[in-house]
């Protein structure tokens, strides 16, 4: 009897049928794996298979980075392989990545200094990098400067600020001997011991010795002295707030008088000098005037601080963040003139230690 040859299945039809006979299978267990831990295994890959899958794009395909490559094996594990991978692989990562009891805590975003705080520390860093004064206490601390400083006539009205000058003091290093004062077109000026600084009470009037005390402070400094401030910012600030008084300014505005008082005429070590500008950076209401010039004419940049309708500003060199000097701008329109007058300005040239007041430095 003839039998007809059998033939083999098609392909399709070979697909078709192992397809049924799939899908009649009871799906597999997935071995030590509770319903719940099944359920949040699915979510994890899920999520990570969401975050993985790159955005839509019109005719451009674009490569999948080898991270995405990783993450998109993991999602295909369990169709693919067997059990002990999914069971052993993939739930080890749900115990590192969807276990409460190990997620980290999101750590707070740092916060931002403010940009006058931020400039004030890079000065800092720079000034604790800078020359150490070698002044001895027998010596004289000299500070030449260009400054100018606006007049108002009798009549009232305007202010007017006059071409810089030059200006050169010397300070008793211990405060024991008598110092000098001497610009140009003025005659000499003594300087005892109580009262090296001289300072200013508003625009227009004229430089005079800060009041007498009982020794070298804040407002009356002599090198010693200031070579023996901390250098702890915050002890420093609160020292010079206690210390500082006058003209009935906010105490944030009298330590940052002060500060700029002893950056233009005393030689601080570079200690100090760095704890100084840390101290000014947490004063409140300091600012940053993106440019700036000195009585020389030195273009820089500036932090500043207003009030009363006067803004002070302390210039420094962008390269370098070298202190050059000192200005004082009105921020409102007045008897005094408009805002953006300037009634301040001054220059720091040179700074040394000589043997006697009047001596000039050797260069």
């Amino acid at each position: 009897m003839n039998l007809a040859p059998r033939r083999s299945p098609s392909n399709a039809t070979e697909q078709t049928e192992r397809q049924a006979l799939t899908e009649l299978l009871p799906p597999p267990n997935v071995p030590d794996l509770t319903p719940e831990r099944e359920q949040l295994l699915k979510h994890t890959v899920l999520r990570e298979a969401a975050l993985a899958e790159p955005a839509p794009t019109r005719s451009v395909r674009t490569a999948r980075t080898p991270r995405q490559r990783r993450l998109l094996v993991r999602v295909l594990a369990p169709a693919l392989a067997c059990s002990v991978v999914a069971g052993g692989v993939l739930a080890a990562d749900l115990m590192t990545d969807s276990d409460p009891s190990t997620t980290a805590t999101p750590t707070p975003a740092p916060v931002q200094a403010a940009p006058a705080a931020q400039l004030l520390n890079r000065v800092a860093l720079a000034a604790a990098e800078g020359e150490q004064p070698q002044v001895k206490d027998d010596q004289f601390v000299y500070v030449e400067s260009k400054v100018a400083y606006a007049g108002q006539s009798a009549d009232g009205g305007a202010v007017t600020l006059p071409a810089a000058h030059r200006r050169q003091v010397w300070l008793s290093a211990d405060g024991s001997r008598t110092g000098l004062l001497r610009e140009a077109g003025k005659p000499d000026s003594q300087l005892g011991a109580d009262a090296p600084v001289y300072t200013i009470e508003r625009p227009g009037a004229t430089p005079k010795p800060s009041a007498s005390g009982s020794g070298p402070s804040i407002s009356n400094p002599t090198h010693a002295y200031v070579a023996g401030l901390p250098t702890d910012p915050d002890a420093l600030l609160d020292l010079i707030r206690k210390a500082s008084h006058g003209q009935g300014q906010s105490a944030d505005q009298r330590a940052f008088t002060a500060i700029g008082d002893l950056l233009m005429e005393t030689w601080a070590p570079p200690k100090v000098s760095a704890a100084l500008y840390r101290a000014a950076a947490k004063i409140p209401g300091v600012t940053v005037v993106q440019s700036a010039q000195d009585a020389a004419g030195r273009e820089g940049v500036a932090v500043a601080r207003t009030t009363r309708g006067q803004q002070t500003q302390w210039i420094f060199d962008r390269e370098s963040h070298a202190f050059l000097g000192e200005r004082t701008v009105l921020t409102e329109a007045g008897d005094a003139g408009p805002a953006g007058t300037v009634v301040g300005s001054s220059a720091i040239l040179t700074k040394a230690a000589v043997d006697r007041a009047g001596a000039a430095p050797r260069r």
